[in-house]
């Protein structure tokens, strides 16, 4: 049991960094035959220690290997789907059943056969591929081709001007889907002739050097500043844990004892000490940051998979520090570091030091770690892990630098006792509370409804009255009585603590009726999923379908105001709270301005795939609203961050430039009436 957790734990890094690789590689070809028969091929090649199943498993078994078409138009399917290679068939006792699989390469087979002079094919491939400790989600792996059939002549690429067409035909058909008329029955309703007078090229036409040449809001630099104090702050919490605390004096002795005939050198041997462990929690960020592409990161926010998978990880993370059991690396591991650190001179045992304290804390910096990691990947912005584990490493390493340059601190600083119980058990309240908004995040993306605001209110309420409860000493958990302290008063400190997180759980209670409670907004699900609602202040889009909202706001002759959001966006959220409810930015999002919201994780499917182009002009296709609003927020406007606010006019061009979080309410209403005044003129 207890590895099975450990295996869990570490799987927040590997599976992080195992998706974004991608452990298998495919590649899709048409191959022509002489007569009037071909051959779809997607050939796999598979990285060492993962297999791609076959196919034909059955509904019991893993995800097995399918073909799927959404366009076959002058050609028909001869025959089923066909792996070839070499082919391992094994019992699977999870699974309770034998599976047949494939490992380092594969080719799956689809037959055809051509009927008309001219063909078109869209279609893809899903398989299923696992290692002995993970899975990867079903993947696709696509096919676009047409051209003249081989039985009248020789299959050719098409013309530039043939490919010309094809992009413009991929933009009317961006153009043509959306999803419903609007979300608020209010909202006056789009007639056909409306949406018939629009310019769909203008609409869809690229405005990002236009937008650049406007820009005058400063994007994304307070949301990494929250990442930067959201880091530092946990490693501030971590240093005053059971496992990190105690090391300190030990360190900072042995540096000063191995360097006592020159305090410079000692003093100098504990930076070296504290940069190393900025270095290694930092390369930790890098790899994360560096697999992870803008896009990557956007579907990462709203992955069911993802979010489920942090929900249940940092759940166990807030357990083990409830203390039912302990989370710990193989002591061999830290061993073995450790006497290589002693048996080596010069930096590298110094960095070896540093790296055997990373193991040796495991227990208590990886939740707080996995937390920081999980908010920062999924927050959409290409930098966060990065400046988070810096600032977490940062203020890790302080102590041990500053107690080297100040020895007699050791002297006054609070020794090792029950006070870092109390810490860990609070930080598994706070983990807890966290865990649920990644669940939130999957519910919303999803609409499985199970977790509405008034729900996900009553458990922040009940969570943060509990740690209350216990900093004011009327709750007690196992390893208090262990630490002797079941019996001995709370200090002050943690009664006033206490006291503020109970207060906390009262302010929420209004919110199970509707009350904003903007300090919670962040995280709670939006007000529109609570069920049972008194307020009515609240600013909601009118419209969440780009052509609709345009032709409404043609008709109104009003200007423009695209909200490309998401679910999962906590900056969105907090945007809505204390920026829109604002009562004269509300009256003129409402009275001036046509709002647009486009969700770019929406999870409903299109009515039929969309088949388009990618900056690099290879195919891709959108099968959901929220992949046709991010593919129309990255093509039009350059962007792929949330939220990102843009105001056009009714033929799509820019009004101004844009705005992404901010809770600047003299700003944003500057950007408002900016826009105003351009569309006037």
């Amino acid at each position: 049991m207890m590895k099975r957790i450990l295996t869990l734990t570490l799987l927040l890094v590997s599976a992080v960094i195992t998706f974004a690789q991608n452990p298998v590689h495919f590649s899709s070809a048409l191959k022509m035959g002489k007569g009037a028969e071909a051959e779809i091929v997607f050939t796999g090649k598979i990285n060492k220690g993962w297999h791609v199943y076959s196919t034909n498993l059955g509904a019991d078994g893993p995800i097995p290997a399918t073909f799927h078409t959404d366009k076959m138009d002058g050609v028909e399917l001869v025959g089923k789907l066909t792996p070839r290679g070499r082919e391992i068939s094994q019992y699977d006792n999870i699974f309770g059943m034998k599976l047949r699989y494939f490992e380092n390469s594969v080719q799956f087979v689809q037959k055809i056969k051509f009927t008309k002079p001219n063909f078109k094919i869209d279609c893809y491939l899903e398989f299923g591929a696992c290692n002995d400790e993970m899975c990867m989600p079903p993947t696709q792996v696509e096919l676009h081709k047409s051209g003249k059939s081989p039985a009248t002549a020789e299959a050719t690429q098409p013309s530039p001007e043939e490919l010309a067409k094809q992009k413009a035909d991929s933009l009317a058909a961006l153009a043509a889907q959306g999803d419903t008329v609007a979300k608020d029955s209010a909202a006056p309703a789009v007639t056909a002739d409306q949406l018939a007078s629009l310019d769909m090229q203008k609409l869809y036409q690229p405005v990002v050097k236009e937008l650049k040449a406007q820009q005058e809001s400063t994007k994304g630099n307070r949301s990494l500043w929250y990442i930067f104090a959201m880091g530092f702050v946990g490693g501030l919490l971590a240093l005053l844990t059971p496992c990190v605390w105690p090391i300190i004096p030990m360190t900072v002795s042995f540096f000063l004892k191995r360097a006592k005939d020159d305090k410079k050198k000692g003093i100098r041997d504990a930076i070296t000490y504290g940069v190393s462990i900025i270095v290694i929690f930092l390369l930790l960020a890098l790899v994360v940051t560096a697999l992870f592409g803008p896009e990557t990161l956007n579907s990462l926010a709203t992955n069911a998979v993802f979010n489920v998978f942090f929900f249940l990880l940092l759940v166990v993370f807030a357990v083990s520090f409830f203390g039912w059991f302990e989370l710990t690396l193989p002591s061999s591991w830290g061993n073995k570091v450790d006497s290589k650190a002693s048996s080596t001179t010069g930096l590298l045992s110094i960095f070896l030091m540093a790296f055997t304290l990373v193991l040796v804390s495991f227990s208590c910096t990886a939740p707080i770690v996995g937390l920081l990691l999980v908010e920062a990947a999924t927050s959409g912005n290409w930098v966060g892990p990065t400046m988070g584990m810096f600032a977490f490493a940062l203020a890790l390493a302080l102590p041990f630098t500053l107690f080297a340059m100040f020895p007699s601190w050791l002297k006054s600083a609070p020794r090792s006792g029950s006070w870092m119980n109390t810490i860990k058990i609070v930080l598994g309240f706070v983990e807890l509370a966290f865990s649920l908004k990644f669940l939130s995040v999957a519910d919303l993306a999803y609409g499985w409804h199970i977790l509405d605001r008034e729900t996900f209110l009553a458990l922040w309420i009940v969570i943060f009255g509990a740690m209350g409860l216990y900093l004011i000493g009327k709750l007690k958990f196992q390893s208090d009585a262990a630490g002797g302290e079941i019996d001995k008063p709370m200090p002050v400190p943690c009664i006033m603590l206490g006291l503020c997180s109970i207060a906390f759980a009262v302010y929420m209670v209004p919110g199970l009726w509707g009350a904003p409670c903007k300090a919670v907004s962040a995280f709670a699900p939006p007000m529109y999923t609570q069920d049972f609602n008194l307020n009515t202040k609240e600013v909601r889009a009118a419209y969440t379908n780009y052509e609709e909202g345009m032709a409404a706001a043609k008709a109104q002759g009003k200007p423009v105001f695209l909200d490309f959001t998401g679910f999962g966006c906590v900056n969105c959220r907090k945007m809505e709270a204390a920026v829109w409810t604002d009562p004269t930015v509300a009256d003129k999002l409402t009275k001036d301005y046509v709002l647009i919201s486009l969700f770019v994780d929406d999870k409903t499917p299109l009515p039929e795939p969309i088949h388009v182009k990618d900056a690099e002009g290879n195919p891709k296709t959108l099968r959901t609203v929220g992949d046709k609003w991010a593919y129309l927020e990255q093509t039009k406007f350059g962007a792929l961050t949330q939220p990102f606010y843009v105001l056009v006019d009714n033929d799509g061009n820019p009004l101004n430039g844009s705005f992404s979080y901010k809770e600047d309410v003299p700003e944003f209403l500057e950007f408002l009436n900016k826009g105003l005044e351009n569309y006037r003129k």
